[in-house]
């Protein structure tokens, strides 16, 4: 699949997600929040809530884009829907790749890994840090994201401060730590998708070379490397028609989770390719509500 194809299809299942039933509110949006610093940039965010005393559930939204492409506006509609659903809701910016695309082949990318990483797990830390003026529970904060979002919220979810992989993003008192995730056709073992993407050259951009060339990267970088009985619930959305993230990514994870002890749930979308239309898109964007309502929503209030 070509990525304006993937682009496409990601509208869709935004789109889709967006189709409410749930708990309606007033809303209050916040935009162009600054919630760290990734190098010499600034790093921003927007954030929507309900109206109303908390505190809330909260889920941070990662957009993907194979980490060099794509904006944190794709989810606006998203985050504004789960403050109707009664969240806390932030879309993030992070630091993208930068390179010659005419020479994508032969150049290298800057910044590459573990740089978003940093962005993102800054960014849980940022919203514990400022719970109280946004009527956040910060024992109750779920990341979502699709392609690359999901690649970095599956890292959010099963590494900690131990992992090497936490930044000097700000705030560092905070802990990034999650309690709910879901995946959204996200890489898993990064040297296996190197060898089977049809975007391999993303990932060398991505790792800074080849498995043969930086394997502990690709070791670091990969979700799976990290599974273990703590770590949070995560639900995997994917396709088994997959060309750019193929279906053994999911699955491998789902083994590799379950034989740790971890909670893993995996929905396969058959016939569905690098992204969801018509009712897949409709029922994994259902999934998604159900999972962050089960696992974040205290059990009186979850609908």
């Amino acid at each position: 699949m070509r990525w304006n194809k993937y682009k496409h299809a990601l509208k869709v299942f935004l789109a889709v997600s967006l189709v409410s039933g749930a708990v309606q509110a007033d809303v209050i949006v916040e935009e162009n929040i600054t919630y760290g610093r990734g190098g010499d940039a600034e790093l921003k965010l927007d954030i929507a809530r309900p109206e109303g005393d908390g505190p809330f559930p909260a889920i941070v939204f990662i957009h993907g884009g194979g980490w060099y492409q794509g904006t944190r506006q794709g989810y606006r509609g998203q985050i504004v829907e789960a403050a109707r659903r009664g969240y806390v809701a932030a879309t993030i910016s992070y630091r993208l790749m930068k390179f010659d695309e005419a020479k994508k082949e032969t150049t290298t990318a800057t910044p590459n890994f573990p740089a978003q990483i940093h962005d993102a797990k800054a960014s849980i830390r940022w919203l514990r840090a400022n719970a109280d003026k946004y009527d956040v529970d910060p024992e109750r904060i779920g990341v979502t994201g699709g392609s690359a979002g999901g690649h970095l919220s599956l890292l959010v979810g099963l590494t900690d401060a131990s992992s090497d992989l936490e930044g000097d993003g700000g705030n560092p008192a905070q802990s990034s730590r999650v309690q709910a995730v879901v995946n959204v056709f996200g890489p898993t073992d990064m040297a296996e998708c190197y060898e089977t993407s049809s975007v391999a050259w993303i990932f060398r951009l991505f790792m800074g070379g080849t498995p043969d060339e930086t394997g502990e990267t690709y070791k670091a970088a990969s979700p799976i490397t990290y599974a273990s009985a703590d770590d949070p619930p995560i639900l995997t959305l994917h396709g088994d028609r997959d060309a750019l993230v193929p279906i053994a990514q999911a699955t491998t994870l789902d083994e590799r989770m379950k034989s740790s002890g971890a909670r893993h749930t995996l929905m396969i979308f058959e016939g569905q390719g690098h992204g969801f239309g018509g009712e897949h898109a409709i029922k994994s964007a259902g999934a998604m509500w159900s999972f962050f309502d089960q696992h974040l929503k205290p059990k009186s209030s979850a609908k």
